[in-house]
């Protein structure tokens, strides 16, 4: 069922503050447990180059009243007079909470945001929201209409790990890569190579767009390869580690829309993410879970090698 808030409705929720990392790990330590309620509210450097965390309790009983309640306190200004409230310019007018994903709708002044001040905003926003459990993605609208960024594409669903700390202005850097991905051929029996110009965020890693590329399908409809990922697949984190790309998506993955094989669709994601310099194998999950079998073929514990065998040579 949906929730709703209405931003003049707010709850006034008290928020015990305090700069410094909220969770206290060293090495060869176990994690400390943390106090119910507690995220790390994320405020504007007022140099606005970076967003800095500020340890913060919520009070609330249920999902809806904790998001009351770090909204609350995104729209403070903190104590410490070298950060600044992420809510500042603009109005939060509503939100919503649909399933795992929270929708938050900003005024029209949003719009007229500085390109670096609106990126800002959106990791502060989404790096806190999505701290409290059950809240796995943020998404923006304006006045009811889906966000765009400085270059016009809709922004859509974000997650925390979409956000990189890159130094200065560079938090705000647009990019041009060419991407080697693989989609599947007309039979949907093998893979092809496909190389396109791409635009992107540098606050988004390059697995991330790479794996968001493939759910979106190829750009050409005339290039002769064709979709392998349902569209309707959220991907909800990317991550690198030690050479290992894993990737976790929503259920709607293993839900096939398009007339290909299952390894058409593993080794489309496995090889286009190995052909990145800093990633080897790949692990798949859903929903975070790999002890999965996809299409009775496929064990996601599995950590899957590149395939090239399946890549038709269009020479």
């Amino acid at each position: 069922m949906n929730q709703k808030r209405k931003g003049a409705r707010l709850a006034a929720r008290v928020c015990l503050c305090f700069l410094g990392i909220f969770w206290l790990t060293g090495c060869g330590r176990e994690k400390e447990q943390a106090a119910e309620g507690a995220v790390s509210v994320y405020y504007i450097n007022k140099a606005e180059t970076k967003v800095t965390p500020v340890s913060c309790v919520l009070e609330g009983e249920d999902k809806a009243e904790l998001v009351d309640g770090a909204i609350e306190a995104l729209m403070q200004n903190p104590v410490e007079l070298s950060l600044r409230t992420p809510v500042n310019g603009y109005e939060i007018l509503d939100w919503e909470l649909a399933d795992t994903q929270l929708i938050v709708d900003v005024s029209e002044d949003y719009k007229r945001l500085t390109p670096t001040t609106e990126i800002l905003i959106r990791a502060a926003l989404v790096r806190t929201l999505t701290q409290i459990a059950g809240v796995d993605h943020v998404a923006l609208t304006v006045n009811g209409e889906a966000l765009t960024d400085s270059l016009g594409a809709t922004v859509g669903s974000m997650t925390a790990d979409m956000f990189i700390d890159n130094a200065g202005n560079e938090i705000n850097a647009y990019e041009k890569v060419r991407l080697k991905l693989y989609f599947a051929n007309e039979n949907g029996d093998r893979l092809v190579e496909h190389t396109i110009p791409w635009v992107y965020n540098s606050n988004i890693s390059m697995e991330k767009l790479v794996v968001e590329r493939l759910v979106a399908g190829p750009v050409d409809v005339d290039a002769g390869v064709y979709p392998v990922i349902n569209p309707a697949t959220k991907v909800l984190s990317v991550t690198v580690k030690d050479g290992t790309c894993y990737v976790n998506f929503d259920d709607n993955f293993m839900t096939q829309m398009y007339n290909v094989s299952a390894d058409v669709v593993v080794y489309s994601i496995v090889n286009s993410l190995v052909e990145l310099t800093n990633v080897n194998k790949v692990q798949i999950s859903v929903n975070g879970e790999t002890d999965l079998v996809y299409r009775e073929n496929f064990n996601f514990s599995t950590v899957f090698d590149r395939n090239l065998d399946l890549v038709y040579e269009t020479e």
